[in-house]
């Protein structure tokens, strides 16, 4: 598999090599060091993944990063409002519910966490305490906000979406480690007023990001992926219909 495409630097299998390395790599960072990553890294990151693709080339992203004082003014008050029990206020509804494999999938990654921190199952004290550990960034000393304009609705998050992937596939590439947080939007009225958003302005996510604390067990463990068989029709011309899966 010597092929290369038209300009590429590399040979088709060490480029299909490098994106399964990064992909297999890559995981949900929980202990960050303190330690910053300098601007020029972080910009090298922001470059690559301003190369996502997006409907219409509208790339509907715009990213807040906020390090040092101002991160810690940031964290300090969504924090105190997480913690206090204040009603949310997200700019996109979340899951109504997990049903069937998808509910599997997300006990199990649960589980997974809780068991590698040594929380009893059933202890939801402990559950909510962890939780609450995403307004802290993990203790990542950079926080990334992703929102978007709401005239573009869904379809402006979802390229949003490919975008918070590559960003994080890029700090891999860069021996930094990433969180992507559903968890931050949660808070999108005190995310628009604290960083002085307009109100046309949608909250998608936040990404926490630095360099992984390797040695803390809260990152030592993987979470499992699909086999292409649960994931993937092939529709042949043969073919006249695709068989429902029991999801």
């Amino acid at each position: 598999m010597d092929a290369k495409a038209p300009n590429a630097r590399y040979r088709t299998e060490d480029r299909i090599g490098v994106l399964e390395e990064l992909l297999n790599e890559r995981y949900s960072v929980r202990a960050f060091l303190p330690r910053e990553v300098p601007r020029e890294t972080i910009e090298q990151v922001l470059k690559v993944a301003q190369r996502s693709a997006s409907w219409c080339n509208s790339q509907p992203w715009q990213v807040v990063i906020a390090s040092g004082e101002a991160k810690e003014r940031f964290r300090k008050l969504i924090y105190a409002e997480a913690a206090s029990g204040a009603p949310e206020n997200s700019d996109y509804p979340f899951p109504r519910e997990y049903l069937g494999v998808y509910l599997a999938r997300r006990r199990e990654s649960g589980f997974q966490l809780y068991n590698t921190l040594g929380i009893a199952r059933g202890d939801k004290a402990a559950y909510a305490r962890q939780a609450l550990e995403n307004y802290n960034f993990f203790g990542a000393p950079h926080v990334a906000i992703i929102h978007t304009t709401e005239p573009l609705g869904i379809y402006g998050a979802v390229d949003c979406g490919a975008y918070v992937s590559n960003f994080m596939l890029a700090a891999q590439a860069l021996g930094l480690g990433t969180i992507a947080q559903a968890a931050l939007a949660r808070h999108s009225e005190l995310i628009r007023r604290h960083f002085n958003l307009g109100e046309d302005r949608r909250v998608v996510c936040g990404i926490s990001f630095g360099y992984a604390d390797h040695a803390h067990k809260v990152n030592s463990y993987r979470t499992s992926r699909a086999a292409i068989a649960d994931t993937v029709s092939f529709v042949e011309w043969s073919d006249t219909a695709i068989s429902p899966r029991a999801n």
